[in-house]
């Protein structure tokens, strides 16, 4: 009588696409923007994250980014871009304990360079510098939101 020991099995975390799912540029004061105005850029950027599954071992996660960008001197808008980027990840094998860690800063962190290129050559095709984004620490907004959560909830608990 021979008892097989099971192996763990290893788990798999790979991108399968990476795709835009919706972009807008607006230029709404040109010429006149880059004709008048000599204030600095004053830049207003908002990021959110969306992660939803697709079946068992496939998941939606996407990054969206709203940027405006106003002469710091008139306040007239520079631009404003909204670029919403995706990948289908297959995800197999990952504790649930790990997967608020892999949806939140894993996939993301994978995801970002694209959205980042993709604003930048927004820009330039705008006539503008290119908008470089500064990398974004997936890791510090998961600390941060799940420590918010935790006040909140302890908060609720008195």
């Amino acid at each position: 009588m021979t008892t097989e020991k099971k192996e763990p099995e290893t788990p798999v975390l790979s991108l399968q696409r990476i795709y835009l799912k919706d972009v807008s540029f607006e230029n709404p004061n040109a010429p006149e923007v880059f004709t008048e105005g000599n204030g600095q850029p004053r830049v207003e950027m908002n990021l959110a994250l969306n992660s939803r599954p697709l079946n068992d071992e496939q998941w939606e996660v996407a990054l969206k980014v709203n940027v405006v960008t106003r002469d710091e001197t008139s306040e007239q808008v520079m631009f404003e871009i909204e670029v919403e980027q995706a990948g289908i990840f297959f995800i197999k094998n990952i504790p649930e304990e790990h997967m608020t860690q892999v949806l939140a800063v894993n996939c993301p962190s994978i995801v970002f360079p694209y959205t980042r290129q993709i604003m930048s050559q927004l820009t330039v095709d705008g006539g503008f510098m290119p908008f470089l984004m500064e990398p974004v620490n997936f890791q510090a907004l998961l600390d941060q939101s799940l420590q918010e959560t935790s006040e909140a909830e302890g908060q609720t608990i008195q």
